[in-house]
């Protein structure tokens, strides 16, 4: 990555191939156990106990973590019979990712370790429509910058800890290619590479996906249980679906595209070249100065959604439902019980909040599109 790029020491791989090397099965369940319990840590035979492993192998598994010092010992617990016990615990420095929200108009970098804490962040104006070299180009330079601000650039050595770079964008795409299709308003992007692109300019593993996956990702992985749907209104409109705690990408990876579902036939324009979809009456009533009249339109794709899924929380995200959080959040509420009270749903309605972690949850979400793997959290 230029002058941070990560490239190992003699006889070794790249970082990230390190780091990614982990992601196997029975490691991740430790991991993730392991991340969970804090600087308390927990001792090898509670491991064992909560995955189900043998001691055994969890013994070999926390040697390897140890080897590459990732987790540490934190002490040791008494036991109930024999010698105390040696608590282990994660080491949140020893790994780091990148995180990118790439907007219409801007892109916001940072880096987390592996709690998911953010450790450095940037953020500058970007045009989406410069052409791929020139955005690709302005992201691969603030990814550096702020690794070498954060991690330091002086030698390979110095930015050992990065797994690798999460981007996180306007789809509709295919995450698992990393390849673009027509991002709304930019049909140039259409069959675009972004991922490996991007990769060859950094020297480092990348994962792409639309902006919605991303923060939906990450909520679950913060704690967002069950079945929710994040929305989220920026300069567009779109949706992460998470069904039984797994972002819901849909066989052709094209799930959550709401911002363009139909509620008013023969209505305006939109980008997409539809009429009268819930994005564009959105932010037309935004663009008006109207943001009780855009919570109106939002909550009546809100409860399209809400019928059709069934589920448990709506979410809500994105640059302009940040700057007024509580109309928002009050005119989709209202829109929302409205359809459960006259449709009688069992149950009653379906609570609506503000999505934690405000303008970087996406940022935050590309992250963990990196790190989620590494803790057995990847639904890719």
């Amino acid at each position: 990555m230029g002058t941070a790029r990560v490239t190992g020491t003699a006889g070794r791989g790249p970082a990230g191939v390190n780091l990614l090397a982990l992601r196997s099965h029975n490691a991740a369940l430790v991991l993730d156990l392991l991340r969970g319990t804090g600087t308390e840590g927990i001792s090898r035979l509670e491991l064992a106990e909560r995955t189900g492993l043998t001691p055994q192998a969890v013994s070999k598994i926390t040697a390897r973590l140890r080897e590459r010092g990732l987790v540490a010992e934190a002490g040791r617990r008494a036991s109930t019979g024999g010698k105390p016990r040696t608590v282990l615990r994660l080491v949140p420095e020893a790994g780091h990712a990148v995180g990118v929200h790439v907007d219409r108009d801007e892109v916001r970098t940072l880096v987390v370790d592996l709690n998911g804490t953010v450790v450095g962040e940037r953020r500058r104006p970007l045009d989406l429509g410069a052409g791929a070299d020139a955005v690709v180009e302005a992201v691969a330079r603030e990814a550096e910058g702020l690794v070498g601000e954060v991690l330091g650039g002086c030698d390979a050595g110095s930015a050992e800890s990065l797994a690798g770079v999460g981007v996180a964008l306007p789809g509709p795409l295919d995450h698992r290619s990393g390849v673009l299709h027509r991002v709304t308003g930019f049909p140039e992007w259409d069959g675009f590479p972004l991922r490996d692109a991007l990769a060859r300019r950094l020297g480092v593993p990348v994962v792409v996906d639309k902006d919605t996956n991303a923060a939906a990702l990450g909520l679950a992985v913060a704690g967002e249980g069950g079945s929710f749907a994040y929305l989220h209104l920026g300069t567009g409109l779109g949706a992460g679906l998470v069904i039984g705690g797994s972002v819901h990408r849909g066989v052709r990876t094209g799930a959550g595209e709401f911002g363009h579902q139909v509620i008013q036939l023969d209505g305006p324009v939109c980008g997409c070249g539809g009429r009268g979809c819930v994005e564009v009456l959105c932010l037309a009533a935004v663009e008006r100065g109207e943001p009780e009249e855009a919570a109106r339109v939002l909550g009546a794709g809100a409860a399209n959604l809400v019928g059709l899924l069934d589920i448990e929380l709506v979410l809500l995200g994105g640059r302009t439902v940040a700057a007024a959080p509580e109309v928002f959040v009050s005119g989709v509420s209202a829109v929302v019980a409205a359809r459960a009270r006259r449709e009688g749903m069992p149950g009653g309605t379906v609570p609506v909040r503000a999505a934690p972690g405000g303008e970087r949850g996406v940022a935050e979400g590309a992250a963990h599109l990196v790190l989620a793997p590494m803790f057995g959290r990847g639904d890719g």
